[in-house]
C-alpha cells in the first residue's frame, strides 16, 4: 500500500459561509471506513465499560491518559521508521528531532482540535461509568442533532429535508427509550448529554480545520497527543488519580491489564477511523455511523453487563432510533 494514501483527507468540502445543501453520495472507500469505525467503536465501549464497571477502576482520566500515551508512541515509532507521514504531501523526510515531525505553527493551528478532543475524551470516558450500555448507546444518538447545529454555525452547512427527517426519527426514538428507563440516574444522563455536545464540537473542529492544517489523519492525531498528554498528566497527578492507580488492587492482574491494553489499542484505531471517516465522508456521517454500530453495542452490552430492565416502550424507542440511522445511511448512499 502506498503510504501517500494513508490518512490523506479526501473529498473534504471547503468551509465557506454558503447555504447550498450538501448532496454527496458515499464512496466505496467511505463505506469501508465507516464499517471499520463501527467495529472499533463497539469493542472499545465494551472494554472501557469492563474496566470502569466490572473491575470498578476509579480513575477514568488515567485510562484516557494511557490511551493518549500509547497512541503518541505508536505514531512516533511509525513516523521515525518512515512507515507513515503526518502531512498530505507525504514527502517522508528523515526526522532527527521530535520538533521536526510537525512545525510549531501547525501545532498551534490545530490547538482547537486538540482541546476539543481532550474535552471529548474526558467526558465520554466518564459518561459510560454510571449508566447501562444499552441506554448509553441510545442517549448518545442525540449527538446527531448537536453535530448538525455545529456544522451549520461553523461551516454554513445544510442538509436535505430527508436527512433532517431521519435525524428527527433518531432523536424521537432516543427520548422514547429514555422516558421509560427504569434505571434512570440524573447525573449519568447529564454527563451523557454533555458528552454529546463535546463530541459534536470535536467532529466539527476536525471537519473545519483538517484540510487547512496540511496534515493528514495521523498528523492531526499526533498534534492531539503532544498537546493533550502533558495537560492530562498534570491534571491526573493534581487530582491524585495516579496515586489511586498505583494502589488499585487489580492493577497487576492479567485480566485487567489485558482490558487496558486492548482499550488503548482500540482507542488508537478508533481515533484514526474517526479522522478518516470525517474527512472522507462528513462529520454528520461519522455521527450516524456511531448510531448504526449501537445495535451491536446494545446486544453485546445486554449479554455481558445486563443492568437494564427493558419494557415495551424502551424497546420500541431503541428500535425507532436505529431505524432512523438506517434511513439516513440509505439517504447518504443514494446522495439524497
Amino acid at each position: 500500500m502506498e503510504s501517500s494514501k494513508i490518512g490523506e483527507p479526501q473529498n473534504l468540502p471547503m468551509f465557506t459561509k454558503k447555504s447550498s445543501i450538501t448532496n454527496t453520495a458515499m464512496t466505496k472507500k467511505g463505506v469501508y471506513v465507516a464499517i471499520s469505525y463501527m467495529a472499533c467503536a463497539v469493542l472499545l465501549v465494551i472494554f472501557n465499560k469492563a474496566a470502569l464497571s466490572s473491575y470498578k477502576f476509579p480513575c477514568a482520566n488515567v485510562i484516557t491518559l494511557f490511551q493518549m500515551l500509547s497512541s503518541s508512541l505508536i505514531l512516533y515509532a511509525l513516523r521515525r521508521w518512515r512507515i507513515i507521514s503526518f502531512t498530505v504531501q507525504d514527502s517522508h523526510p528523515v526526522v532527527t528531532r521530535t520538533t521536526d515531525l510537525v512545525p510549531l505553527k501547525t501545532i498551534l493551528h490545530c490547538t482547537p482540535v486538540a482541546l476539543s478532543y481532550l474535552l471529548y475524551m474526558l467526558v465520554s470516558m466518564e459518561s459510560i461509568r454510571g449508566i447501562s450500555v444499552p441506554m448509553y448507546t441510545t442517549l448518545r444518538r442525540t449527538t446527531v442533532f448537536f453535530t448538525m447545529v455545529a456544522e451549520y454555525f461553523l461551516a454554513g452547512k445544510k442538509y436535505s429535508s430527508y436527512v433532517v427527517t431521519c435525524v428527527g426519527i433518531i432523536i424521537l426514538g432516543a427520548f422514547l427509550a429514555g422516558a421509560r428507563d427504569l434505571s434512570y440516574d440524573f447525573y449519568s444522563y447529564t454527563i451523557v448529554f454533555i458528552s454529546n455536545i463535546t463530541t459534536a464540537l470535536y467532529l466539527a473542529c476536525i471537519s473545519r480545520i483538517g484540510e487547512s492544517s496540511g496534515l493528514n489523519s495521523f498528523g492531526l492525531m499526533w498534534c492531539n497527543g503532544i498537546i493533550c498528554t502533558p495537560i492530562l498528566l498534570i491534571w491526573t497527578a493534581y487530582r491524585g488519580d495516579l496515586e489511586a492507580t498505583r494502589n488499585f488492587p487489580y492493577l497487576y492482574t492479567h485480566g485487567f491489564q489485558a482490558v487496558i491494553f486492548l482499550s488503548c489499542a482500540l482507542a488508537f484505531l478508533l481515533n484514526y477511523s474517526v479522522f478518516l471517516n470525517t474527512t472522507i465522508n462528513s462529520a454528520l456521517t461519522q455521527t450516524v455511523c456511531g448510531n448504526l454500530k449501537d445495535l451491536f453495542t446494545v446486544g453485546f452490552g445486554w449479554l455481558v453487563f445486563r443492568g437494564l430492565p427493558f419494557d415495551l416502550l424502551n424497546i420500541f424507542g431503541q428500535c425507532l432510533s436505529f431505524l432512523g440511522s438506517c434511513l439516513y445511511a440509505y439517504c447518504k448512499l443514494k446522495g439524497i
